[in-house]
């Protein structure tokens, strides 16, 4: 029988409440590995990346860190997302995703595992990403000052499992209009912006130049990185950027707001893809 994994594991705690300690029933995030493989036509295939990561949306969020990583560029470069394949009475563990290509591709294995804090591990070159990945296209519409300052708490109101646990970053993907398309919730706050981009790529809608990319947490580099090439024009947070994170959005023309917090924000580059009237 397979062994079904869960975004969310129960667990007995000692909690210490009012000079007492008393034993209660908890929900802690699940966090566990994920190893991603890629094979183009007649290639077996080889690990990309071992991510530690909520199991939920595992084949999008190894599509989402291909797309980021250079390894596909869309939806026509993948053919089949499967788990793998076992021995007849193994049991499966749903922990290795082979994405198999289109056209043959040269990997450079990447074998080591990626944490719940570090989203890139080594991919650290500005210019190698701005090369392959071309300035955000200008859409047809700029976003309200009004919808921009109201996205975190829809993003909040959307987060079913931080409700149980109280343990993961989330990252939405939002119209210009403040609907929501779709989010997604992990330990690790890359691998939620992956599964938001591979749920874009596998449902067809790159690139999502009308759309908002806002996050739970800080906006460092990696995180730009995926909106750029998801072609995502704003991104907006309710904590920091770095420094890196800005340097990387001037460049490729992407808007980011952070410390996003009604009534306040703070517009760090490209502040005229935003209605600062409306």
């Amino acid at each position: 029988m397979a062994a079904v994994r869960r975004p969310v594991t129960d667990r007995r705690v000692l909690a210490l409440r009012e000079g007492r300690a008393v034993e209660l029933p908890d929900r802690l995030v699940t966090e566990e590995p994920l190893e991603i493989r890629a094979a183009g036509p007649g290639q077996d295939p080889q690990t990309v990346t071992v991510t530690m990561r909520t199991p939920e949306h595992d084949f999008d969020l190894a599509v989402g860190f291909l797309l980021s990583e250079g390894v596909i560029g869309g939806y026509d470069d993948v053919r089949q997302v499967k788990y793998c394949e076992l021995p007849d009475g193994a049991e499966q563990q749903f922990n290795v995703v082979t994405v198999k290509l289109a056209r043959p591709v040269k990997l450079t294995p990447r074998l080591t595992t990626t944490t719940a804090s570090c989203g890139i591990c080594g991919t650290t070159q500005l210019d190698d990403l701005q090369a392959r990945c071309p300035v955000v296209a200008s859409g047809r519409e700029r976003l309200a000052r009004s919808v921009l300052l109201s996205l975190p708490d829809r993003l909040r109101q959307a987060q079913s499992l931080f409700d149980k646990t109280g343990g993961l970053h989330a990252a939405g993907l939002f119209h210009f209009d403040g609907s929501v398309v779709a989010v997604r919730e992990d330990v690790g706050r890359h691998n939620a912006v992956d599964k938001l981009v591979g749920h874009a790529l596998l449902e067809r809608l790159l690139p999502l130049s009308e759309h908002v990319l806002v996050l739970s947490g800080r906006v460092g580099f990696e995180l730009v990185q995926k909106a750029a090439v998801a072609g995502i024009p704003v991104v907006a947070a309710v904590s920091a950027p770095t420094s890196l994170a800005v340097e990387t959005a001037d460049r490729l023309g992407v808007c980011v707001a952070g410390f996003v917090r009604p009534p306040t924000a703070n517009v760090y580059t490209h502040a005229e893809r935003l209605d600062l009237e409306s």
